[in-house]
């Protein structure tokens, strides 16, 4: 009978909430949760019956780190953990910046892989039902995928210590489906270019709003749309080709269309499982247990900022940039924008 996997969080912010209630439905034990603030580790260590630590504590002998603090803290932890012999899945953004992003890549290779990369949306049901729709109707010709929400109300994600705004940390998702869809139609497809449009607003310094045109190495071009500028959760995804088109609907309730027509498809008991939060912990912690390198690893984490970082650097100079991103890899995208 296989090991079950012990966990450890660094941070105590609401995804650790998310990923708490995940590694309870699986059975998985949190031992330890470190914060900036001690009195939140303490508050969520004992919702989840842990110990509170310091982040250079860990991971206090847990198999794997979830590593959910801020992107400009995701490289050291995952040092940390991986130092302390434990494997490690990091929120997204994988990192502040594309320098750290590579690092963290490195890190990856050099700890047999033990690195992955916690997009839940590739999980998703609806997702995962789209993309093998996807992978039948042939060349594709346009891709579209929206995450439109209001601001959020929590944490520090329209500070210039985050890293960047909606595009950044919003866009993750969208641009980690549109990567996902062109994939699925042709394994080999990279994006080879990226034009982005990002606009702010008065009372904030990150960005408000982005949208995002991706054109891959097979022709096709993706066009992305991540806002904060939205009255309700839209999030919906759409792959068109000369003999069909699969539209997904993830929020605000997942339904998937064929040319029009309602198709079946599963749909999570809770919303926990419908956002793919289950399987996600469940299939990362099982490839790197197995030694395998994770469907979702920290090179796709990667491949997502690269674009990223390649939108905001294309919004400030108004023309598209080429990808692999030749620009300056050690600023954050929100620099990249507003230097």
């Amino acid at each position: 009978m296989a090991k079950t996997s012990t966990l450890c969080f660094a941070g105590s912010g609401w995804i650790t909430q998310v990923h708490g209630v995940a590694a309870q439905t699986l059975g998985m034990p949190v031992v330890a949760v470190a914060s900036r603030t001690p009195a939140n580790a303490v508050k969520r260590a004992e919702q989840v019956r842990a110990q509170a630590c310091h982040y250079d504590e860990l991971p206090l002998g847990a198999d794997i780190a979830i590593v959910c603090t801020n992107p400009a803290r995701h490289l050291a932890d995952t040092r940390i953990a991986l130092a302390g012999g434990a494997a490690v899945i990091v929120e997204k953004p994988l990192a502040f910046t594309l320098a750290e992003a590579d690092e963290m890549v490195a890190l990856a290779v050099n700890h047999g892989q033990r690195v992955g990369y916690a997009e839940n949306m590739a999980f998703a049901p609806v997702v995962v039902d789209m993309l093998r729709r996807v992978a039948t109707i042939g060349a594709l010709t346009h891709i579209e995928s929206r995450a439109i929400n209001s601001r959020p109300t929590w944490g520090d994600f329209m500070t210039a210590e985050w890293g960047g705004g909606a595009l950044f940390d919003l866009g993750a998702h969208p641009i980690a489906i549109a990567v996902l869809i062109a994939r699925a139609a042709d394994p080999s497809a990279r994006a080879v270019s990226v034009r982005g449009e990002v606009s702010g607003a008065p009372d904030i310094v990150s960005d408000e709003h982005g949208e995002v045109w991706i054109t891959f190495s097979s022709g096709v071009t993706a066009h992305v749309v991540a806002s904060w500028a939205g009255s309700s959760p839209v999030w919906d995804a759409q792959a068109s080709s000369a003999t069909g088109v699969v539209q997904a609907t993830i929020m605000p309730l997942p339904e998937l269309s064929v040319n029009g027509d309602a198709v079946p498809c599963h749909v999570g008991a809770n919303e926990l499982e419908q956002f793919g939060y289950v399987e996600q912990l469940r299939s990362l912690s099982a490839d790197i247990t197995a030694g395998v390198k994770p469907v979702m690893s920290a090179a796709f984490g990667r491949d997502v900022m690269d674009i990223t970082c390649g939108a905001y650097e294309s919004a400030r100079i108004g023309e598209a940039v080429s990808l692999p991103f030749a620009g300056d890899r050690t600023k954050s995208p929100l620099e990249l924008w507003r230097p």
